[in-house]
C-alpha cells in the first residue's frame, strides 16, 4: 500500500496526520536548520501509552536523540509525575534543549475502523488504546464512582476519572471512543504544562510536542495529528508556537 493510500484512510478523521517517521525526519531537519542543533544536543522524553506496539513501531531516527525518558504509562498521561519531569531536565546538555512528546493513542485499522488494530500473528483485531476503550465502557454502562481511585489499579483509575468528568461530551459525541481520546489529550497537555512551568530547565530550549498518536495495521505503520508544537527559549521565556510552519515543511 502506497503511503498517500495510508494516509487517506487516516485523513478521514486527523486531517492534519503525517506517519510518525516523517514527523521525526523533519523535526530533526528543523531542529539542525532553525535551532542549529544536531540531535546529539536535545534530551528526548516521550509521554505516551506503554502498549508494546509503541515500542514495535518507534521510529528508527528518535534513537538520534538523548533518551529517551519514558514519562507515560496507560494511554500517555504522564504519571512519573514532577519527580520525573525534573529527572530529566536535570539530564539534558547545557548548549542543548528538551524535548517532550506527549498524547494518548488511538488505533485505525486499514478498513477504516476506529479503536482498533490487527496486530502481527493475531487473527483478529484488538482494542486500541485498550485502556481508553475499557474506561470509556465502564463511563456507557454507569460503572465509574467519581473520585474512586485504587491503589492496585491507579492508572486506570485515573483515566477513569479523567473521562468521567466529560461524560455528557463523550457520550453524545459521533465517536465517542474518538472524543474520550480527545479528553485525554486535553488532561494530558495540561498535566505536561503544568510540570513544565514548575521546572528549572538548564538548557537553551523547551520543546513541547502534544499529538494524537495514530496506530494502524502492522503493514501501516503509525502516524501522528500535532496538536502543539511549541518552542520556549529558556533564556528570554519567550514560546512561540512553530506548529503551521512545521506542518508546511515539505
Amino acid at each position: 500500500m502506497l503511503k498517500k493510500e495510508k494516509l487517506a484512510i487516516i485523513h478521514k478523521y486527523y486531517p492534519n496526520a503525517i506517519t510518525l517517521v516523517d514527523s521525526v525526519n523533519k523535526a530533526i531537519d528543523y531542529y539542525e536548520d532553525v535551532l542549529e542543533l544536531e540531535p546529539s544536543k536535545i534530551m528526548f522524553a516521550d509521554s505516551i501509552c506503554s502498549d508494546d506496539v509503541n515500542s514495535i513501531q518507534y521510529p528508527t531516527r528518535a534513537q538520534e536523540f538523548l533518551g529517551p525518558f519514558k514519562m507515560g504509562g496507560l494511554n500517555g498521561y504522564p504519571f512519573t509525575g514532577l519527580t520525573g519531569m525534573k529527572a530529566f531536565a536535570s539530564h539534558v546538555p547545557d548548549d542543548g534543549a528538551v524535548l517532550i512528546y506527549y498524547g494518548p493513542h488511538i488505533g485505525i485499522t486499514k478498513n477504516g475502523v476506529v479503536g482498533e488494530i490487527h496486530r502481527l500473528g493475531q487473527s483478529k483485531n484488538s482494542n486500541c488504546c485498550g485502556a481508553a476503550k475499557g474506561a470509556l465502557g465502564k463511563l456507557l454502562n454507569n460503572e465509574i464512582v467519581e473520585n474512586a481511585v485504587s491503589e492496585i489499579d491507579y492508572q486506570m483509575n485515573t483515566l477513569e476519572q479523567i473521562l468521567y468528568k466529560h461524560k455528557a461530551r463523550i457520550l453524545n459525541a459521533e465517536l465517542p471512543i474518538y472524543e474520550a481520546t480527545e479528553v485525554i489529550y486535553e488532561a494530558i497537555d495540561t498535566r505536561i504544562n503544568e510540570l513544565a512551568a514548575l521546572t528549572d530547565y538548564h538548557c537553551k530550549y523547551i520543546i513541547l510536542v502534544g499529538a494524537i498518536l495514530i496506530n494502524s495495521d502492522t503493514e501501516m505503520g503509525s502516524f501522528t495529528a500535532n496538536k502543539r508544537f511549541d518552542i520556549i527559549n529558556v533564556a528570554t521565556k519567550e514560546r512561540k508556537s512553530i506548529l503551521e510552519d512545521f506542518l508546511a515543511l515539505s
